[in-house]
């Protein structure tokens, strides 16, 4: 993995801008699948994830170096001391255009490894504001307030806004040139070629505080 990835770097943590499509941690089933963790442990690392982004998910994606940083940034993740943001295009506009969305989530019975909204399921919040909208499409900024498995994305579902490429959770495979706009290209191919086919979501900023220093760690969004 290119050390350009690298964010930020001491002796307590390792940030990095995680790309899309490469995994946070190892996949229990199959461990040798290319993940974060061990494409950064290198150079006499001994890396330990302190949280973790989907596959898809790109961004901002922190690493303890030692144990006790480790135990540390843990708890400050469940202790909910850790200020998240979030970029993702999604399809339509939310009603309202900046509020807090507020449904407890649950694991989907029938379709495992994915969540769903339920009344029983563990509470989970998520802000959000429209940043901007074009056509049948709007850039949200999210904070999630909580740290539920897929909770952005089943969230903004359940509020008529899939993120663009989201199949899992009613978006569609990705965003093209004439979703966005009246395409002057001169081939039928050309105009309908993807601009995004990936789930769009970005984690652009992640800051704790800890051993008396403000840790605040940014990522660009990726090139199209």
């Amino acid at each position: 993995m290119k050390e350009d990835y690298i964010l930020f770097e001491d002796e307590q943590v390792l940030a990095v801008n995680k790309p899309s499509g490469l995994l946070s941690i190892q996949d229990r089933f199959d461990p040798l699948k290319p993940c974060g963790l061990n494409e950064f442990s290198v150079r006499g690392r001994n890396l330990l994830p302190v949280h973790r982004l989907d596959k898809e998910t790109s961004g901002v994606l922190c690493f303890a170096q030692n144990p006790a940083a480790h135990r540390a940034i843990s708890l400050l993740f469940e202790e909910r001391m850790v200020e998240k943001n979030y970029l993702a295009i999604c399809h339509g506009k939310p009603e309202i255009e900046e509020g807090q969305i507020d449904l407890a989530l649950a694991h989907h019975l029938q379709k495992p490894g994915l969540m769903r909204v339920h009344p029983k399921g563990k509470p989970s919040q998520t802000l959000y504001k429209v940043e901007a909208q074009w056509r049948e499409f709007c850039l949200l900024r999210v904070k999630p307030l909580t740290g539920r498995t897929h909770q952005i994305r089943v969230h903004l579902a359940s509020i008529g806004c899939p993120i663009v490429g989201d199949l899992a959770y009613g978006g569609t495979e990705g965003l093209k040139i004439d979703d966005i706009k009246k395409s002057r290209l001169k081939t039928k191919e050309e105009s309908s070629s993807f601009l995004i086919s990936r789930v769009a979501l970005h984690s652009d900023l992640l800051s704790f505080h800890y051993l008396a220093k403000d840790y605040k760690f940014m990522a660009d969004l990726p090139e199209i």
